[in-house]
């Protein structure tokens, strides 16, 4: 396994993003960068903390899963941000980070990625990422906000644990994807200036600013699909997403239903 090169990011790292980016941590190897960030003191209001790795041993998923990828396979990386008030539409900040990983895939050559609702990546009908949103509120009205990104680089013969453990569905990497693989370095510098623009523009912007590209990357669109939620499930057909990010879903008989939340799988 060859660890991520921090000083080749650093360098890579555009100006806008290296202006704003508080501290910069590489681990050759760490449990979970998520959880290395939400336990560090949050950054000032409009600076941006990043760990990463490409060997985390216990990367977390939505509700409570497991996310694993043999050693080196992978990028894991996560971004703490404090923005000076809360916005108005926080949960849909997962969505924008979507369309912030899919604008730095294809500056690296890697294009034809996709988004299912609310925080996957998806190529070739295989799931390439995840994303996993956590935030912490502060006394003085700030809120810190902790996005972990993982991809799938190059799987090679682990695609069986490239996912999350308890779902079954098809794996993707970019391996199977791009014409040429993206040196780990690279990307990781890529989502840095990315992400780091898309944390200031949601601020200023809201969610506004994503919707029709979203729409246009929206994987589940016209797909028939179940959600599983708290105390129901509902099945339709995916209809696309509403202003403020929430799932449409055509019902049938001329009913659209919105969803704020739950899992969802195709039917």
């Amino acid at each position: 396994m060859i660890n991520l090169d921090a000083d080749a990011i650093r360098q890579s790292i555009g100006e806008a993003a290296a202006a704003r980016l508080s501290d910069f941590n590489v681990f050759p190897e760490i449990e979970s960068t998520n959880t290395y960030l939400m336990r560090q003191e949050g950054p000032l209001p409009g600076r941006l903390l990043v760990a990463a790795t490409n060997n985390q041993t216990m990367g977390r998923g939505r509700h409570g899963r497991t996310w694993q990828s043999p050693p080196g396979s992978g990028l894991c990386m996560s971004f703490a941000y404090t923005f000076g008030v809360q916005p108005a539409n926080l949960p849909a900040l997962t969505l924008a980070i979507g369309i912030g990983v899919i604008d730095a895939l294809e500056s690296t050559g890697v294009g034809g990625v996709r988004l299912k609702w609310p925080n996957d990546l998806m190529a070739d009908e295989g799931k390439l990422g995840g994303i996993l949103t956590e935030s912490q509120s502060r006394s003085s009205g700030e809120i810190t906000v902790v996005t972990g990104v993982g991809i799938n680089v190059d799987l090679g013969d682990g695609s069986d644990l490239g996912r999350e453990m308890d779902s079954a569905r098809r794996i993707a990497d970019i391996a199977g994807i791009a014409t040429v693989l993206p040196k780990h370095e690279d990307l990781a510098a890529r989502l840095i200036d990315s992400l780091c623009a898309t944390f200031v523009d949601f601020e200023t912007e809201g969610f506004d600013r994503y919707v029709q590209q979203w729409g246009e990357r929206d994987w589940l669109f016209g797909r028939e699909l179940a959600i599983d939620m708290q105390q129901q499930q509902v099945t339709g057909t995916g209809a696309g997403i509403a202003d403020d990010g929430a799932l449409l879903v055509d019902i049938g008989e001329g009913m659209i239903r919105r969803v704020t939340s739950g899992s969802v799988v195709l039917l």
